[in-house]
């Protein structure tokens, strides 16, 4: 009679079983560099052996192939985006790498089927730059595909918010978003549309928060703040405009769009229609796009510090380190032509 077959012990077993992180076990018994105290690394030995659990030896035998650094992102389109990889492409070539770069359009089962691409194409890093990744993303295997890849030798940063125990920088979208909203309101606004992007987008749903939040400490009563929603584009922010008027502005208003771009499509959409920026309504967005300061007139915004964060994720990239570092990046409001005072 044929014996059933052993059930497959994972990297997650043999964590749970020492009492560690994913990452930890992975650094054990994947043979990394990385230091990692003699107490824990007992202990993921123990449980492995308790547990027979078994390393692809072939895969802890590989090495880096070559000194590229794959970046894959959810949209390459972006003007954010462009600022980002343009400082990653930088800080790479100073140090005798190169950036490749794709899109995954924001799902994670192109994340997923991206990240095992490169696996196979062995680039010496990973930079995962997204709104959110989670570490329950179809149940667990992005996050195994990645342990994978760094249990070959490769190194996993990823900018965006996440719970994955791997280098990262992310924004605090809420604290700036609710200063411009303060801001808006103490300068006398007191009807405020905010153009809230896509529905569960984890950082403008962050900034939105952070308006209302704002808003609210400013004095602007809740039944006079109207939520859009819209896509993330210039005409995501351009036909949100022109919901708007044909609705009607009630004075003094203000629109805060939860990005730049969304907010140069609105602004459009009112010059089209005949409304005044800033006189008869003050626009402001997120993140300080080029663009912010070529249109007319020139955007309030906050300003990201998005060229440093795509440096300091290629630096974080390369770096010889035993543990993940997290950092926390934030912007600055900057007051532009786009926002008028008024008399309250």
């Amino acid at each position: 009679m044929p014996h059933s077959a052993r059930p497959t012990v994972t990297l997650r077993d043999v964590a749970a079983a020492a009492g560690v992180s994913v990452s930890t076990a992975s650094r054990v018994l994947g043979g990394s560099s990385r230091t990692v105290a003699e107490e824990y690394r007992q202990r993921v030995v123990s449980a492995a052996a308790a547990l027979r659990y078994t390393a692809d030896a072939a895969a802890r035998s590989m090495r880096r192939a070559n000194d590229s650094i794959a970046v894959v992102g959810d949209d390459l389109t972006t003007p954010s985006m462009g600022m980002v990889a343009a400082a990653m492409e930088r800080r790479a070539r100073d140090a005798g790498a190169f950036v490749t770069v794709s899109s995954t359009h924001g799902t994670a089962e192109r994340q997923l089927e991206t990240v095992r691409l490169q696996r196979a194409l062995r680039p010496r890093a990973l930079i995962l730059t997204s709104s959110r990744l989670d570490t329950n993303a179809l149940g667990g295997r992005l996050l195994d595909e990645l342990l994978g890849y760094e249990r070959e030798g490769g190194r996993v940063v990823i900018v965006g918010d996440t719970d994955m125990p791997f280098d990262s920088i992310s924004f605090d979208n809420h604290g700036p978003a609710k200063e411009l909203a303060t801001y808006v309101a103490g300068a006398g606004h007191r009807h405020v549309t905010i153009l809230a992007g896509a529905r569960g987008q984890g950082n403008v749903s962050a900034r939105t928060a952070g308006f209302m939040a704002g808003l609210r400490d400013g004095g602007v009563e809740e039944r006079h703040i109207r939520i859009s929603h819209c896509t993330v584009s210039r005409q995501g922010g351009f036909d949100a405009a022109r919901r708007l008027v044909a609705e009607g502005l009630e004075p003094p208003h203000a629109v805060l769009a939860a990005n730049d771009t969304i907010a140069i499509g609105a602004m459009s959409a009112f010059r089209a229609a005949g409304v005044a920026v800033p006189d008869e309504v003050s626009v402001t967005g997120f993140d300080d796009i080029e663009l912010a300061i070529d249109v007319t007139p020139r955007l309030t915004t906050v300003s990201l510090p998005l060229a440093q964060a795509g440096a300091e994720a290629v630096r974080l990239a390369l770096a010889d380190r035993a543990e993940a570092e997290h950092l926390m990046m934030r912007g600055q409001v900057v007051v532009r032509d786009s926002t008028a005072i008024r008399v309250v």
